[in-house]
């Protein structure tokens, strides 16, 4: 395996912590190895990842960078790209790493299609051995490459997030449940959480197209 800051244990409670090792851990394993090279772990707030994916690379990130959600320094944009935003708040240092298009390394034609048969009605028992050495295959081919290989790493475009904050809580006049106050809309004189806000909206909605008609 290629030489990490990353000690085999720890790699290997990251994957306990996630459940299987798998090409998309082995991926947020590396890229939390950018990470801690320029901006280091945090303690607490000090460190911040903006993922732009919900694979399972970001479960990697947030056990090796301490990047939770309810601490506020894990954020998803829900963009689809293989791409992890760290910044470091005490000097503004902000870097993003990129998976290369070629981060896979090849995808031979068998096991795309093994793979697509699985999702779409299941394996025999050969086959599904047959996909399981193709994906530790894969998964050492992440863990054994330079990172170069692997990430393109540019500064963050994205600002650094605020600080989670702690806000007043409202009761919806529509549910009855405590709603923080940044997340409520008003809607006829109402104070709603966002699901009875847009209930609300549809029903409005349909009876103003029913009017018209």
């Amino acid at each position: 395996m290629h030489d990490t800051q990353i000690s085999p244990e720890l790699i290997q409670r990251t994957i306990d912590f996630h459940g299987h090792s798998c090409p998309g851990l082995a991926i947020g394993i590396r890229a939390a190895e950018v990470a801690l090279r320029e901006v280091g772990r945090s303690s607490d707030e000090e460190v911040v990842a903006v993922v732009e994916n919900d694979n399972c690379a970001v479960d990697a990130i947030q056990f090796l960078l301490s990047c939770t959600y309810g601490k506020g320094n894990l954020v998803h944009l829900d963009y689809g790209k293989l791409a992890f935003n760290f910044y470091r708040r005490s000097d503004g240092k902000a870097i993003r790493v990129i998976g290369r298009p070629d981060i896979f390394g090849h995808q031979d034609d068998e096991f795309m299609y093994l793979r697509k048969k699985m999702m779409k009605q299941g394996l025999i028992k050969e086959e599904n051995e047959q996909l399981k050495r193709a994906t530790t295959a894969w998964t050492r081919h992440i863990m054994e490459a330079d990172l170069d290989e692997l990430f393109d790493t540019t500064r963050a475009q994205v600002p650094i997030p605020q600080k989670a904050q702690i806000l007043e809580r409202l009761i919806c006049d529509a549910c009855g449940e405590q709603t923080m106050e940044s997340r409520t809309r008003r809607f006829l004189g109402q104070t709603l959480c966002i699901p009875c806000f847009e209930a609300r909206e549809k029903t409005e909605l349909r009876g103003y197209i029913t009017w018209l008609l």
